[in-house]
């Protein structure tokens, strides 16, 4: 009940009836009243007034976190990316437990939140720092309808969603400041990494249709003191914008989340995103150095295909797919 009656109140914005909150939840008084004062324990500052009733008051209180804010904020959305919602205080990697419940049938949608994470990994095996308090973890699970080589698009749809989520829940600070993306999944802020994103992919036994499929993020939230391999590369919300709340940011991500992932699974390509995610893609136009087992090469990047793959124009003219390997870009993490 604690979930449904922030919901209200949040929704509301002005006073809420303690009789009124009783016949809606269909409790008594006291219930009510417990409930409120559960609230207030968890954080949020809840005004009573007689005969005027309860009034959330919001400002100032970004830091408040967990299950009954997480609930309230996604069903607020409205939502069926987040549903369910598995929330942990801390967990060795949402990833790995987001592929734990969906081998054990967990639906299409299922959201892994964590406040901690305790073995939070990055591409190629790289641990990732993951403090209690201080960033936003999760993951979502999917059984997308789709063939196995076009998987690895939902990265970029992923990536869209954050940058446009941090946007839209960080709108009106930071002096017009916005994230973009380093192909093909990195969020950057300010030339650093705000977010990191993790794909996995489960097939079926007979390797020819998707059992599953987990996208996990880390977004650096908090002001915070990075490792030290990381305090020249990484930065936080917080040194650029005003304070954000987690749950919120969530929220936002998610809801932009959605609406890409059904524009990519009803064109089965990134057609429909292309123009946007090109917009925020801070490698064209730039010159790029390609990690390839082949050999180095650098080259001008130019956009993405409509299936995801880097295009590099080559000094002498010729155009490059790029499909895998690791692309460096001149300007950002240091090259100039």
């Amino acid at each position: 009940m604690r979930t449904e009656i922030l919901s209200l109140l949040r929704e509301r914005g002005d006073y809420v009836s303690g009789q009124e909150l009783c016949e809606r939840f269909g409790v008594s008084r006291t219930a009510v009243w417990k409930a409120v004062e559960q609230l207030k324990k968890d954080g949020y500052e809840i005004e009573a007034v007689r005969n005027r009733g309860y009034l959330l008051r919001e400002e100032g209180k970004p830091s408040v976190f967990g299950r009954t804010e997480l609930e309230s904020r996604l069903r607020e959305a409205a939502l069926w990316a987040g549903q369910p919602l598995y929330y942990y205080e801390s967990l060795d990697s949402t990833n790995l437990q987001a592929k734990r419940l969906a081998e054990g049938g967990a639906p299409h949608g299922a959201l892994v939140v964590a406040d901690r994470q305790t073995a939070g990994r990055g591409r190629r095996g790289r641990s990732w720092s993951s403090p209690a308090g201080s960033n936003l973890y999760f993951t979502i699970l999917l059984r997308p309808r789709i063939s196995p080589n076009k998987a690895s698009m939902l990265t970029l749809v992923m990536a869209l969603a954050v940058a446009e989520g941090i946007s839209q829940a960080c709108a009106g600070s930071g002096g017009g400041q916005k994230p973009g993306i380093k192909w093909p999944n990195d969020i950057v802020l300010d030339g650093r990494k705000v977010c990191g994103i993790l794909t996995e992919m489960s097939l079926s036994v007979e390797q020819d249709s998707i059992q599953y499929v987990v996208i996990g993020a880390g977004i650096n939230v908090a002001k915070q003191d990075f490792p030290e391999e990381m305090r020249d590369r990484a930065v936080s919300l917080e040194e650029i914008y005003d304070p954000v709340s987690r749950s919120r940011l969530l929220a936002a991500v998610l809801d932009s989340f959605e609406k890409d992932y059904e524009e990519f699974v009803g064109a089965e390509s990134l057609a429909p995103l292309r123009d946007r995610y090109e917009v925020l893609l801070l490698n064209r136009g730039r010159k790029v150095r390609v990690l390839d087992p082949k050999g180095e090469f650098e080259g001008t990047a130019r956009g993405i295909r409509d299936t995801g793959e880097l295009l590099v124009e080559l000094p002498e003219g010729e155009i490059r797919e790029i499909y895998a390997g690791e692309v460096s870009v001149r300007g950002i993490y240091g090259y100039v």
